[in-house]
Parts: C-alpha cells; sequence; structure tokens
C-alpha cells in the first residue's frame, strides 16, 4: 500500500483534502488526521471491519479500548446511555471542555461495536477542536473511532511526518494539518456518584477539573477500563530513565546519552539536549514532549534520561507520559540494556 499524504494546512487546500478523507472513510479505510491533541488515525466507528484496520495498521491489542470521535453534541445520546443522577456534571463539562482535549467515558449503547470497547460495557467520547478534524468527521456525519496514528506503545505522533515515519505503508492516507497544539493525548473522565474520576491526565487538568466536582485520580491499574491506562506506553526504541537533576548525572564512560531536560544544563555530558520548555512552561513543554522524545530516540542514543516535572497543572500530565515511558516490566528490569 503507498501513503499519501495530503496537506490541509491552508484553507484552500483543505477542501481537498476532505474530499479524499470522505472518500477513504466511506469506503471503510482508516485515515491519519491531526486533532488538537496529538495526530489519531480514524475509521468509522459504526462499522466494525473499519474498526479492525486501526488494530490491524497499529499492532493494537484487541484488549484496549479506542476512544470515539462525535460529529456534535447531538450524537452523546445515540452513543451512550447517559445516567440521569449523572447528566447534569456530564453537560457541565461538556459545555465547558467541548469541543476541546475532554474525553468523557460513559455506559454505551449498542450502536457502538464491541471491538471499539474492548468489550467493555463503556464507550469513550470527545468532541475534537481541530477545524480539520471537525470539517472531515462534520462531513462524514458518524462517529469515528481515532487512537493516536502510530504503532501501538511508541511514542504519539505530533506531525504528518512522525505518523508517516510509522504508518507509511500501513495506511491510505495522512491528511496533514499542521504540527499539532497541545502535544499530549486527551485527558479521560468518567463520572460516578457525582465525582469525577480521573482516568488519564492530559491538558485539562485536575485543578480545571476540581471545579466542578470532587475529584478522584486512578491508582493502578487491573483490567483496562478505557483507553491508554495501559502501564507502559509512548515507549521509545532507545531505553529511557527519569532522573531528578541533570546537573547530577554522570553517563559511563563510552556512553551515549541524550537528556530531556526540564532546566536549563551544561550540555558536555551528553551527545544531544532538549529542553521541554526554556522558560518552563508547562504548555510549551506539553507540545514539545512527543518531538522531543521521537527526535532523541532517533539519534543513536545508548540511553534518554528526562528530568522530572513539577506536579502541578500540566506538568502531571507530562509525568504521566515519562512514567509510562520509562516503565519495564519487573522480569526486563534486571535484564542488561
Amino acid at each position: 500500500m503507498k501513503t499519501e499524504i495530503v496537506a490541509a494546512i491552508y484553507d484552500r487546500r483543505r477542501q481537498s483534502a476532505t474530499e479524499r478523507a470522505l472518500e477513504l472513510l466511506e469506503k471503510g479505510e482508516p485515515v491519519a488526521l491531526p486533532t488538537e491533541t496529538v495526530y489519531g488515525l480514524a475509521a468509522d466507528a459504526l462499522n466494525s471491519i473499519a474498526v479492525a484496520k486501526i488494530f490491524e495498521a497499529k499492532e493494537r491489542p484487541h484488549f484496549d479500548p479506542l476512544i470515539v470521535h462525535l460529529p456534535g453534541y447531538d450524537w452523546l445520546d445515540r452513543v451512550a446511555a447517559v445516567r440521569d443522577d449523572e447528566r447534569q456534571l456530564i453537560e457541565e463539562l461538556a459545555d465547558r471542555f467541548w469541543p476541546g482535549p475532554l474525553t468523557i467515558v460513559l455506559r454505551k449503547r449498542e450502536i457502538i461495536p464491541d471491538i471499539v470497547t474492548a468489550g467493555l460495557d463503556t464507550v469513550a467520547v470527545r468532541i475534537s477542536s481541530h477545524p480539520v478534524f471537525a470539517q472531515i468527521i462534520g462531513g462524514f456525519g458518524r462517529p469515528v473511532a481515532a487512537p493516536s496514528a502510530n504503532r501501538f506503545g511508541r511514542v504519539s505522533p505530533t506531525t504528518a511526518q512522525h505518523v508517516c515515519d510509522e504508518l507509511d505503508g500501513r495506511i491510505p492516507l495522512i491528511v496533514d494539518g499542521g504540527p499539532t497544539a497541545h502535544g499530549i493525548e486527551s485527558t479521560i473522565v468518567a463520572v460516578r456518584d457525582g465525582r469525577i474520576h480521573i482516568l488519564r491526565r492530559g491538558p485539562v487538568t485536575t485543578e480545571q477539573l476540581s471545579k466542578f466536582g470532587k475529584i478522584d485520580i486512578a491508582g493502578p491499574i487491573g483490567k483496562l477500563s478505557a483507553p491508554g491506562q495501559l502501564p507502559t506506553h509512548y515507549a521509545p526504541r532507545t531505553p529511557l530513565r527519569l532522573i531528578e537533576d541533570a546537573e547530577a548525572f554522570s553517563p559511563e564512560e563510552n556512553q551515549r546519552v541524550g537528556l530531556l531536560a526540564w532546566t536549563s544544563v551544561r550540555s558536555e555530558d551528553f551527545a544531544i539536549v532538549r529542553c521541554l520548555s526554556e522558560r518552563q512552561d508547562f504548555r510549551q513543554a506539553a507540545a514539545n514532549l512527543f518531538c522531543y522524545l521521537r527526535e532523541l530516540d532517533q539519534s543513536d542514543l545508548d540511553l534518554i534520561v528526562a528530568e522530572r516535572v513539577p506536579l502541578r497543572g500540566l506538568g502531571a500530565a507530562i509525568m504521566d507520559r515519562l512514567q509510562r515511558a520509562a516503565y519495564r516490566p519487573l522480569d526486563e528490569q534486571d535484564r542488561p540494556q
């Protein structure tokens, strides 16, 4: 399969990109589309065969559920059964954060195939604010399933080139909408017993959500209840280690080490340095995170070290991604690197 890349950055080219994407979606094919978070691999969420092609292209295990993107708010009650005692809080969250990077987990209706939800009785839904994505899904007129457009477990893509690096020859089309704005995946929440349960941290922060109710944050996961909950995820091929302070780190002899820095440091101890944000701005750091991880991963290194980021605001979501990227199962921790 030859993968076509169609630019949609400028308004005058967006219509042709939209038409090509719609043609493929109608045929049940997956297409890579930009969202405000990361690039997603989209296919008709109501078509089981189309959704199966997402899993095939990504090499994603079928026990990991997908997020369903809605064309508009009017689709919410068509795909999900919202309980009366939860509706007010859900509507308040939707009114504030949709369209935008908030995903809400709700009890699913039969219209959503089991393959989308990995057999769970819940479905994760959101409405994207990206103008290209919104135009395409609006023209399609039906929900699409759209996980990140990369091979499973790898660093999420924030540009069309990143998608091409991961999925070239595996999918028919990439719509290039330029770099994504947030750079990390959406926040995922569930509403239960009048409380907001954060299942995955993201651009919508705990502080923002706490204005709408009491917050619970998901701990270690047993059975998956939403996308993006596996302990290892977003991982570069190069081993990644979290450190407190780069100034106190010394590479081993003849070891090529790359640094993902939070603070400005001397660069002579490292083969390559990428600073998430020189001014320590969380939004800039989040937007740079996956791009810089990918650059470091492609730099022929023996090891990547990443400085820990403060656990406030978006910093908590950045640390969530870094911890998952650095995670190694217990049976791998004593193996030689």
